[in-house]
Formats: C-alpha cells, sequence, structure tokens
C-alpha cells in the first residue's frame, strides 16, 4: 500500500492511500484535533474524480470539527472516503486495507459508520485496527446511531419551541417530516406520541404510508411537503433544501431536522432569520449520533445512561445558540459557528495552561 501525505493549508494531516492488490483508493482527512483525537464517519461513493472525493473529505471533516465541538465530545473533526462503487467494489480486501490505513495515522483519527458503510465492513476494518466505534451492542460497542440521532433531534424540537412558543409542549402542534427514514420515522412517533400532529412525506410512498399510519398523520406529495402550514419543519433527507426559491414559499415558525447540510449556501440562514424562522442548524441538533459514540471512548468504555445525558445537552446547546444570534444579531448559523470557535479557543487555551504548568526541564512531544 501507497500512502502519501498531501499538504493542505488548515489541516493538521490530510493522506492519501492507494492499494493495487485490494483495489483501495481512499483518503482520510484530520482538521482540527484541539479537542481530542478526530471521529468521523468511513464513506463509500463512486467519486468522479480524486480532487472531487477530496474537496469532499475536507469539507466533512471540517464540519465533523465545528459539530463535535458544539456537542462538547471531547473529540476532534475528521472524516475519511473511500472511492468506489459500493455495490460493485465492496470486498473485504479494500475494508482490510481500509483498517491498516486508518492504523497508519497512530490513533489521530478514529473511524464509524457513514454513507454506504455498515457494521459489518467496519468490523473487517477492526481485523487491522482498534480505531473503529460504532460497532454492534454484542460487541461492546454502541451500536445503531439513528436512535439516538432521532433521540436528540426531538430534544432539539422542544429548544426551538421555547425560543418561538415559550413552551416545549408538542400538543395541538403541527410537525412535518421532509422524509421517513431510520430517524425521520423515530422522530415523527415521538411528536404524535406527545400530541403533535404529523405530515410526512417520503420518496419512497411506501415508507410515508407507514409513518403515517403509526403516527395517526397524514402523507402529504414530496413535491409539496417544503410549503405546508405547520409550526415545525423537520427535514430529514437530502441536504440544500432551502435556497432563494423555497424559503419565501416556507410556511413554518421553526426548521428542524436530522439532515445535513440543509442550507444550500451559507447566507440562506441570515434569508430565514430575515423571515422570522427559527432555524436549528443541523451540526447542532443532529448531534445524537456522533455524542452516543463517543461516549465509547471513556474510560470504561460505553454506558447508554452517560450517552443519554449528554444527548440531552443539545438542548442547552441550542439554547446557546439561539442567545449568541439574539444577542450578536446574526443568523443561528453564524451562532453556531461563533460557539463552535469559541470552545476550540478555550480547548487550546488550556492546552497552553497545562503545558505551563509543567515543570521547567520536562519535554512534551
Amino acid at each position: 500500500m501507497d500512502i502519501t501525505q498531501i499538504d493542505i493549508e488548515g489541516y493538521e494531516k490530510v493522506c492519501r492511500a492507494v492499494d493495487p492488490e485490494s483495489g483501495l483508493h481512499a483518503l482520510i482527512a484530520v482538521h482540527d484535533t484541539t479537542l481530542g483525537p478526530a471521529l468521523g464517519g468511513m464513506r463509500m461513493w463512486p467519486y468522479g474524480s480524486e480532487d472531487e472525493a477530496l474537496k469532499d473529505v475536507l469539507r466533512l471533516s471540517r464540519g465533523m470539527t465545528f459539530k463535535s465541538a458544539v456537542a462538547d465530545t471531547g473529540l476532534g473533526g475528521g472524516k475519511s472516503v473511500i472511492i468506489g462503487d459500493p455495490v460493485a467494489h465492496k470486498s473485504e480486501a479494500l475494508f482490510e486495507a481500509m483498517g491498516s490505513f486508518v492504523e497508519s495515522l497512530g490513533g489521530l483519527y478514529i473511524t464509524a459508520e457513514d454513507v454506504n458503510t455498515t457494521v459489518p465492513d467496519l468490523e473487517i476494518v477492526q481485523r487491522r485496527t482498534n480505531y473503529v466505534t460504532g460497532l454492534s451492542r454484542g460487541s461492546g460497542s454502541s451500536g445503531n446511531p439513528s436512535p439516538y440521532t432521532a433521540d436528540g433531534c426531538v430534544i432539539g424540537f422542544r429548544a426551538c419551541l421555547q425560543q418561538t412558543q415559550g413552551s416545549e409542549s408538542f400538543d395541538g402542534l403541527t410537525f412535518a417530516f421532509q422524509g421517513a427514514g431510520a430517524v425521520g420515522g423515530p422522530m415523527a412517533q415521538a411528536v404524535a406520541d406527545e400530541g403533535g400532529q404529523v405530515l410526512v412525506a417520503d420518496i419512497n410512498p411506501g415508507r410515508a404510508q407507514k409513518v403515517a399510519e403509526e403516527t395517526g398523520g397524514t402523507v402529504v406529495p414530496i413535491e409539496e411537503i417544503l410549503f405546508v402550514e405547520c409550526d415545525v419543519l423537520s427535514p430529514c433527507a437530502m441536504g440544500a433544501a432551502f435556497d432563494d426559491e423555497t424559503i419565501p414559499e416556507l410556511n413554518t415558525k421553526v426548521i428542524a431536522g436530522c439532515a445535513n447540510n440543509q442550507l444550500a449556501e451559507p447566507r440562506h440562514a441570515d434569508m430565514l432569520r430575515d423571515r422570522g424562522i427559527v432555524y436549528a442548524p443541523d451540526y447542532v441538533i443532529n448531534a445524537g449520533g456522533i455524542i452516543n459514540v463517543s461516549v465509547e471512548l471513556l474510560p470504561g468504555g460505553y454506558d447508554e445512561d452517560e450517552a443519554r445525558r449528554r444527548i440531552g445537552r443539545i438542548y442547552d446547546n441550542l439554547q446557546e445558540v439561539f442567545s449568541i444570534a439574539d444577542e450578536d444579531g446574526v443568523s443561528t448559523r453564524e451562532a453556531a459557528f461563533r460557539l463552535a470557535k469559541r470552545r476550540l479557543a478555550q480547548g487550546r487555551s488550556e492546552d497552553s495552561r497545562s503545558l505551563n504548568q509543567l515543570p521547567t526541564g520536562d519535554q512534551v512531544d
């Protein structure tokens, strides 16, 4: 296997691995480890070129830095991508080689499940490295992160409603879900269990119908769900749903969902603010999964009670974001970024203080 470093300004370490024997062509990006080792998922995608894959892994790893900082996981930001068709190119040899690639960073990067990779894939990766999280409960790991992401988003709903109406109650309110998958579906059920009215759309009509039946909700055509009248609009599908065309037509008080990269461009957060719509930044509200996985790395191993306690902090983090936005007169997206930078700066300051406390003559590697 040929592993080479790619120098990228602003990133601690970016590496390429090419292994002709297994067919592996992969990239790992470590953006920032101020708060701890970089944790981020392993994605497999048929990128059109290495440049395209590099752009994606850099964007994703940077996002993980801010997500982990706001979530206070004690971890940094990183990501890995495997270039290839997940249907045609998956093999045990490929994932074993990927394990060796992860191991080569010596713990600077810890991997997890992501798009087109599964727990069985990660179990193969683990044959070559222990820097893997999110495996099965039977192995002592934390299991499927989806329920914890859903729980965190529901906690986020409460923070948003407290901000907009002074009450956390779902009773009598209408929630519109764009997407009814492994996270959106449980979110809809939690809302219905507490008296909320559910509207749901999905590219898979059968999946939307199933969630509607289970929640006593109503199926809405996928092309209409963003524009229905509702108290909370919850994007739980693909990103970039909110842009110049959709934002003027929205009929909601709150946008809060589990989808990543919900805004087509950063400036769209300002458009939402101008319309008086409270937007819960995606990487703040959907952090339940990464928080759950991070608990695996605590001394003593995974503890579900501790994971749930930490996921509960999503409420406080969103309240802090809303407070910064109000005090500074900025969008909630910008406020979340300022909160992340603040926590990173605090981490650097604490590192500096600990170094200054070392006895004279001590060496720091």
